[in-house]
């Protein structure tokens, strides 16, 4: 199994869990609670802007469960809002008040539901710590995964607003 978490776009081979019941969603259910995936049952996790949705304290919890349900040899494709990034673009004098204000929602969530909040930034050297941390023993940035059209391509104002990562289990 592939498990897309947080999608909406449907692709062949590619099953969606998704915290709320949307017109794609396979599976409703959380990303802090994979109970129901069985250990190193799942070949490969894509995670688009979901792990900044996580509080601080459950992050390292969240890494270790998508490492227990990867198979052997599994890959965790994952996406999240690249705070160095952002926090320069908000500092550049070249864009305009409301530029600016639409990258604090890119840094803090669009806030339009109770999902939509972000709880934590990442830097590339954070993400790639906390991967370590969690059991992975490669993690390999990319500018694009090439899998689905979301967020971890988008850029803002000029700049690529994403870390792309793909972290290696054994």
């Amino acid at each position: 199994m592939k498990l897309h978490i947080g999608g909406e776009e449907e692709k062949e081979g590619w099953t969606i869990l998704n915290a709320q019941k949307k017109a794609n969603t396979d599976l409703v259910g959380d990303i802090r609670d994979l109970s129901q995936f069985r250990d190193n049952s799942i070949e490969e996790v894509y995670a688009s802007h979901i792990l900044e949705h996580i509080k601080n304290l459950e992050i390292t919890n969240v890494l270790k469960n998508l490492y227990r349900i990867l198979s052997k040899n599994g890959k965790l494709f994952v996406s999240v809002p690249n705070l160095e990034v952002l926090s320069k673009a908000i500092l550049d004098p070249n864009l305009n008040v409301q530029e600016k204000y639409e990258i604090t929602r890119i840094i803090y969530g669009g806030q339009i539901d109770d999902y939509d909040y972000h709880y934590f930034g990442f830097t590339r050297e954070i993400l790639n710590a906390l991967l370590i941390q969690a059991g992975f023993y490669k993690v390999e940035e990319v500018k694009n995964f090439g899998l689905f059209d979301d967020t971890s391509s988008k850029t803002s104002y000029g700049f690529d607003i994403s870390i792309n990562t793909i972290a290696y289990k054994n």
